[in-house]
């Protein structure tokens, strides 16, 4: 029976049938703005397959579950992996000093490897 599911298995990956997990946050680059916010330059890697599958999305977040920033990730990215999108103008209290970044998929929601990071300047 192990030898079936991993002949089986096997060929799922080599047909490219093998079905993406949830996407991975691998790199965060934070700068400090005025005013309390920050830019977030986060890469994602995601087995996106098309448009039923695919790295919909990347947040920050406090300790506490607070979201302060959504980047909404548009189109599949199914030849650019992985990838590296940018939004500026996220809002973090002066009291916190380090976030979650964590990366959605259009499937398994936020379920893939997140990361925290120290805010610069606090």
């Amino acid at each position: 029976m192990k030898k079936l599911i991993s002949s089986l298995l096997m060929a799922g990956l080599m047909t490219g049938t093998a079905q993406a997990g949830g996407a991975d946050v691998v790199d965060v680059k934070v700068r400090a703005q005025s005013d309390d916010s920050f830019s977030f330059s986060v890469t994602v890697a995601h087995g996106d397959e098309g448009w039923e599958h695919y790295a919909d999305s990347w947040q920050v977040l406090g300790s506490d579950g607070t979201v302060f920033g959504t980047r909404v990730l548009a189109h599949p990215h199914v030849d650019e992996q992985p990838f590296t999108r940018s939004k500026s103008g996220i809002k973090i209290p002066a009291g916190v000093t380090s976030v979650l970044v964590r990366a959605g998929d259009s499937v398994h929601g936020y379920s893939g490897k997140e990361m925290t990071v120290n805010l610069p300047g606090r």
